[in-house]
């Protein structure tokens, strides 16, 4: 459109542009990005489950976010814009209504003047076209139109909000209602307990709204919410590293606690006790799990939420890590009929992800896989999950009694924890079943001595132990930011030094004799901390015939050690300085993750 109409929308086409499609979904097939049985399967999903064909493709992982965007900007000849590095300055995001980007899902990212560029997230939005023509009319603006990402889009708006500014509205709010509560009191009566609380559970309701919803924009695994003396902190767990986000009065702890105690279906009343609960939200495209923990400490109940992604599905083995000669191990004892497969690593190390990623794989219909887990974290379609409930008598022992008398071809035990789980687990592997569960030692080979410290004989080790996985997590380097850098001599020494020995396959590509750093210089994708997201590192143990005799013959550990390294295990430090050589994470989060 003209320039001079200075009351436009336009799209920034290109020149002869390609005639367009009659559907995206003709678009892709002809493409050949989609099969037509795909697409058909996929469009009926849709319809099912209510969604959007582009929800649909994402699910299904067929492309990334940013893949499938730019395929929509191709087709509908829009420019496709990333803002996930983008810094957006406030003073162009405050141009346009705030309640208006948020219903509309669009944003401004520049504005010369003249021109205002704004990225939209769903071009078939007839409203949202209709809302940028009247702010062009009514601001004399030219509107030029750009295709983003829901990510870019929720970074770009991210950086718009202040959250201590957020809760202190709120925290204006409650003020100001009590104020007028203190004044009625005066003039009335002091019947207005129940009033008050219903008054006030809206600004409450905001802050509790406020926390979780930058908990989900910041990636935090986990939200904590602890009483102070004098105050109540608000900390996020972002990439497994816990960080101040907040400091409010500590007069809203008993409100915010019982606000999220009325989510979780929890009793308020109870202060003495500790309780778990959970409950479910939906923010945005994200379907949101949290896991509910409350412990009472001498300043009040602290409260501990776990975030659990529903929409993110079940990660790969490879997209946890597991690679090379590793990941062909466990694929092989996978494929076993019968024995058992032990995960092992402290609390928060991943084990649990890293089992429901095997339970994924080899979950079909021909298969009863039945879950004993504490508690259940995800949601398998097609998987019988159940969960321990001490206090009632239901232990990982009672339950695996029971699992066993329903006909499983596949058992999942969240942890053995003593002698009678572990006896148990084992004949259920013996017995022709496949078991999965995990326990708390600091390498592979250290499972073996803490089996025979719950009184399992090593024989029915031997008869029953498929392979043995440890590991840890490490942040990973941010894709949009890392660069390379030479490694200095007395790093490259050491590194050199501890894969010397280590086979290629488990190398994955690293240069050993030129070996190189990255580093993260951060960037607006990762709030600047140069990391984004967690990734593991790990060593295989799998029961060949030298190291069966070896456990037999009660050997110890460290031969044990020796003799799966003389095999070619690589070891949790040197998987890990694999992936420094490939710029996946860096040497300090290595150390600091396998230091003893």
């Amino acid at each position: 459109m003209a320039e001079d109409n200075p009351t436009t929308v336009r799209s920034e086409t290109t020149p002869n542009a390609p005639q367009i499609h009659s559907g995206f979904e003709d678009y892709l097939l002809q493409k050949g990005l989609v099969t037509s049985e795909g697409i058909n399967k996929l469009s009926i999903s849709a319809r099912q489950s209510d969604e959007t064909l582009v929800d649909a493709l994402l699910s299904a992982k067929l492309f990334s976010e940013e893949e499938l965007v730019k395929h929509q900007s191709d087709y509908f000849h829009l420019p496709y814009v990333d803002l996930r590095g983008q810094i957006v300055p406030r003073e162009i995001l405050t141009l346009m209504p705030q309640n208006s980007i948020a219903n509309y899902r669009f944003v401004p990212f520049a504005f010369d003047g003249k021109v205002l560029r704004v990225a939209l997230t769903n071009p078939t939005d007839l409203r949202a076209l209709e809302a940028l023509e009247f702010f062009a009319q009514k601001k004399h603006f030219i509107v030029e139109i750009y295709l983003t990402s829901l990510s870019g889009f929720q970074h770009a708006i991210s950086q718009s909000k202040d959250i201590a500014g957020e809760v202190g509205v709120a925290l204006e709010d409650i003020a100001r209602k009590e104020k007028e509560f203190q004044e009625k009191r005066l003039k009335e009566s002091e019947k207005t307990s129940v009033v008050e609380r219903s008054i006030l559970q809206a600004p409450i309701s905001k802050i509790v709204d406020v926390i979780i919803r930058h908990a989900i924009e910041e990636r935090a695994s986990d939200i904590h919410i602890e009483p102070g003396e004098h105050d109540l902190r608000v900390r996020y767990r972002i990439d497994g590293i816990l960080q101040s986000s907040l400091v409010v009065p500590r007069s809203v702890h008993l409100a915010v606690v019982s606000r999220i105690k009325i989510l979780s279906n929890l009793k308020i009343d109870e202060q003495r006790l500790p309780q778990d609960g959970r409950f479910h939200m939906q923010i945005d495209r994200t379907s949101v799990d949290f896991r509910v923990s409350t412990l009472p400490t001498v300043n009040g109940e602290k409260i501990v939420l776990r975030i659990l992604d529903k929409t993110s599905g079940v990660p790969t083995l490879k997209d946890l890590g597991v690679w090379g000669l590793k990941l062909r191990i466990v694929e092989e004892n996978l494929k076993k009929p019968h024995g058992m497969m032990l995960v092992t690593g402290p609390t928060g190390s991943g084990k649990s992800t890293t089992l429901y990623s095997v339970l994924n794989k080899l979950n079909r219909i021909g298969v009863n896989i039945i879950t004993l887990e504490d508690p259940v974290e995800y949601y398998i379609e097609g998987i019988n999950q159940s969960q321990v409930k001490p206090e009632i008598g239901m232990t990982f022992s009672s339950g695996l009694r029971s699992i066993l008398r329903q006909d499983p071809n596949i058992i999942m035990v969240g942890e053995i924890r003593d002698s009678e789980t572990a006896e148990l687990a084992v004949h259920a592997a013996l017995t022709g079943h496949l078991v999965f569960s995990t326990l708390h030692t600091n390498d592979a080979s250290g499972a073996l001595p803490r089996l025979i410290d719950m009184k399992i004989d090593p024989f029915l080790i031997v008869a029953s132990l498929n392979v043995v996985v440890a590991q840890r997590l490490v942040r990973r380097l941010c894709n949009d930011c890392k660069k390379s850098e030479p490694m200095p001599p007395e790093a490259a020494r050491l590194v050199q030094k501890e894969l010397a020995n280590v086979p290629a396959d488990e190398l994955m590509g690293a240069n050993l004799k030129e070996p190189k750093l990255y580093r993260g210089a951060g960037c607006g994708a990762c709030n600047n901390a140069g990391y984004k997201g967690r990734i593991g590192i790990f060593e295989v143990l799998p029961m060949t015939k030298p190291i069966q005799e070896m456990i037999l013959e009660k050997q110890g550990v460290s031969k044990i050690f020796a003799q799966a390294q003389k095999e070619g295990m690589a070891t949790m430090k040197q998987d890990g300085y694999a992936k420094v050589l490939t710029g996946v994470t860096t040497i300090e989060e290595v150390l600091r993750s396998t230091k003893e």
